[in-house]
């Protein structure tokens, strides 16, 4: 006879989540999310939408998620599209390429001190749209990453969940309305298409588990997205250096941009928007203004340095590396400029956030008397 008092289990053991791969309606979720971005990205590559199989998936997914259904995206869905896209950047590298993309160092740093400036302007015109302190407003529009600026954002008392909540709405405004821009109005690019390379189906998967194995050691470094940039220069090792150049199958791309639209369209969720409402509004206003900036910065860059404005465009948009690159790619510019002008801003951003915290404070209390 067994004793009715016995737990049938352990309180730990009950309360322990599922894994993933065992969960049944994890993998529903998943089947949903999916099946939406596949009908998606087909009904929008069929009405001739610009990025068609990620943008299609990042509008569906993103209004069903904010009408409250779960949807799920399988686990690195968007670090294994990002290795993707870097995989296929980087073998566009030629030496020629690499220099010019060097030459363009001093611009990449001055328009970073823009893309700073610009930010600064949205904390300001952000704090008191969305009723929040200083240190979150600056946190929630500094233009690095958003693991990095919600760590330091909580380490100086800001509001962790607002920083989090404005950087999604970002790079989701900037995703969807930044490539529509370009493609609708921008000037196409003349790149040359990369190079015809190696069709071995031995040389891929080697590349493929080695950028792998770069990811996992740029994990280790202050460098920014190590699974865009790892596998990028990864295969600018390979290919510029003359070693071999591998041809990254155009199948695997429009899959890595499905992955990322719908990991992007999941982002949505009704229970987030919600509860922070006057937050979220204020981030939606502050995105389009630095897109705004983003454009007016744009006009100077290409005066400056004689790039494309499109270019100049993709390379100043406040957020979304991979999705930027994915556009210029697609539009035959030089993805490889609009990725470097990127990596200078995320790795500037993130090493000098607590100065330009610093230079924030002293600006506000300088204004302060002004305003009084």
């Amino acid at each position: 006879m067994t004793d009715s008092r016995r737990p049938s289990a352990t309180p730990a053991a009950a309360a322990a989540p599922r894994a993933w791969w065992r969960d049944g309606l994890w993998w529903r979720r998943a089947a949903l999310t999916y099946g939406v971005a596949l009908l998606a990205g087909a009904a929008a590559a069929a009405v001739g939408m610009p990025l068609p199989w990620m943008l299609g998936p990042f509008f569906a997914c993103g209004v069903i998620s904010a009408l409250g259904v779960r949807l799920a995206s399988v686990p690195l869905g968007r670090e294994l599209g990002q290795m993707a896209v870097g995989l296929a950047v980087g073998m566009r590298f030629t030496p020629a390429t690499l220099l010019a993309t060097l030459s363009l160092a001093p611009a990449m740093l001055g328009a970073t001190v823009y893309v700073v400036a610009y930010t600064m302007l949205g904390a300001m015109l952000f704090r008191p749209l969305a009723g929040c302190s200083p240190s979150t407003a600056f946190f929630a529009t500094a233009a690095g990453g958003v693991a990095d600026m919600a760590v330091v954002a909580k380490d100086k008392g800001a509001d962790a969940a607002s920083v989090a909540i404005v950087h999604a709405l970002r790079v989701s405004c900037t995703v969807a309305i930044v490539p529509l821009l370009a493609v609708s109005y921008g000037q196409g690019g003349t790149a040359p298409a990369p190079v015809p390379g190696d069709a071995s189906l031995l040389l891929l998967p080697l590349l493929i588990l080695a950028a792998f194995g770069t990811v996992w050691l740029l994990k280790h470094t202050p460098l920014p997205n190590p699974w865009l940039i790892g596998p990028m220069f990864l295969s600018i090792a390979v290919g510029a250096s003359g070693l071999a150049r591998i041809t990254i199958p155009p199948l695997l791309i429009v899959l890595a941009q499905l992955l990322i639209g719908a990991w992007l369209g999941t982002r949505f969720r009704r229970e987030v928007l919600v509860t922070l409402p006057r937050v979220a509004l204020a981030g939606i206003v502050v995105a389009l203004f630095m897109i705004v900036a983003a454009f007016a910065g744009a006009e100077l860059l290409a005066l400056a340095t004689g790039l494309p404005l499109t270019t100049a465009f993709l390379a100043l948009a406040p957020a979304a590396v991979t999705e930027m690159v994915i556009t210029a790619k697609a539009m035959h510019l030089d993805a490889e400029i609009v990725t470097a002008f990127h990596v200078m801003r995320i790795f500037l951003v993130c090493s000098t956030v607590l100065a330009a915290f610093r230079l924030y404070n002293l600006l506000r209390r300088l204004a302060r008397p002004r305003a009084q």
